[in-house]
């Protein structure tokens, strides 16, 4: 599914790891990237951290989307920033589940991401 993603790939989002329920993902923030207070405009970190969720519901070879998201971004990053995104699923519980990511910049959370998922039939 990640190889798929042009989106993902558009942004320079990088897969580092994945397991069963788990992902990482790095990007680095571009010149196009900021807002006009030259931080990263929220929608790139959103973007960063939906792709990881996206990994870790699909990795096990199950179809899945997701049903909904909320983040909290807890501090600013600029151009050149290089920023991982860790996701671990919670609990699974039929064809639902629950995915948190941890966005980090120089090893200090940025963002905290919480994602829920539905397997699709089939």
């Amino acid at each position: 599914m990640f190889a798929a993603d042009n989106g993902a790939a558009a942004l320079g989002v990088r897969l580092s790891d994945c397991d069963a329920g788990t992902a990482t993902l790095a990007m680095t923030v571009t010149e196009t990237m900021v807002n006009g207070y030259s931080m990263t405009h929220g929608g790139y970190v959103v973007a960063l951290a939906d792709t990881a969720f996206a990994v870790a519901c699909n990795n096990s070879g199950r179809k899945t989307v997701a049903t909904g998201a909320v983040i909290t971004f807890l501090s600013p990053t600029t151009v050149g920033d290089e920023l991982m995104a860790e996701a671990v699923e919670r609990a699974r519980r039929g064809r639902s589940g629950i995915y948190d990511v941890t966005v980090r910049c120089r090893g200090a959370v940025v963002a905290e991401f919480r994602g829920s998922s539905r397997e699709l039939p089939g």
